[in-house]
């Protein structure tokens, strides 16, 4: 009776093992990229066609102004995150859905650190082999993390951003995902960095 109890305790030990392995492997197959990053809004003032100082009207400059004379220049965007499940059953690999239940991030601007934040709720990223779009409402307030440049150097630094044409090649992410299991919750060890095109 022991010696069963022994190969039964050693075989859930295996399958375990083997389950927690798998497990693992799919989440490390996760892929994350910046796909774009649009709807600017600078204290208030949709940035959308503004490409230089002289483009704002009176009303948009004196609101801009008086924000920045109160020492804040509030900037949101919404930046997306392309996530990529390859575990779709082929190349050997079991077809396996993913729960992402967090993804705290770090911020970065022109290689300026800045904001961390989080996603709102939990997302799945399905086994299909195409992407899913993690949406990252981000709002910042330029003045406290760019001390050092005057008003009209954050605005155009902001414009600089914002007419990239959607690109996030100016930003950065360092991330740590927070992915749910049937054995509990995984967390990566290290932080990924996430850039614009080029999976991680």
């Amino acid at each position: 009776m022991k010696k069963k109890l022994i190969y039964l305790f050693l075989l859930l030990f295996f399958i375990s093992g083997c389950s927690i392995f798998q497990t693992i492997t799919n989440v490390k197959r996760l892929k994350f990229r910046l796909i774009n990053a649009v709807n600017y809004n600078l204290a208030g003032v949709d940035l959308t066609n503004k490409k230089r100082l002289s483009d704002f009207s009176t009303i948009e400059t004196l609101k801009l102004t008086a924000a920045a004379a109160k020492g804040s220049l509030p900037l949101t965007f919404l930046l997306n995150v392309d996530a990529k499940n390859p575990n779709d059953g082929t190349g050997g690999y079991p077809k396996t859905d993913i729960a992402l239940k967090a993804f705290p991030y770090r911020l970065l601007i022109n290689d300026k650190e800045t904001i961390t934040g989080d996603i709102s709720h939990p997302l799945e990223v399905p086994g299909v082999g195409e992407s899913t779009v993690i949406p990252l409402n981000i709002n910042i307030d330029l003045m406290k993390f760019f001390k050092n440049k005057n008003y009209e150097d954050i605005v155009n630094l902001v414009l600089k951003l914002s007419n990239s044409g959607g690109s996030a090649s100016n930003l950065k992410l360092y991330a740590k995902p927070v992915i749910a299991t049937p054995l509990g919750d995984l967390q990566y060890p290290d932080e990924i960095t996430i850039v614009d095109n080029t999976f991680n």
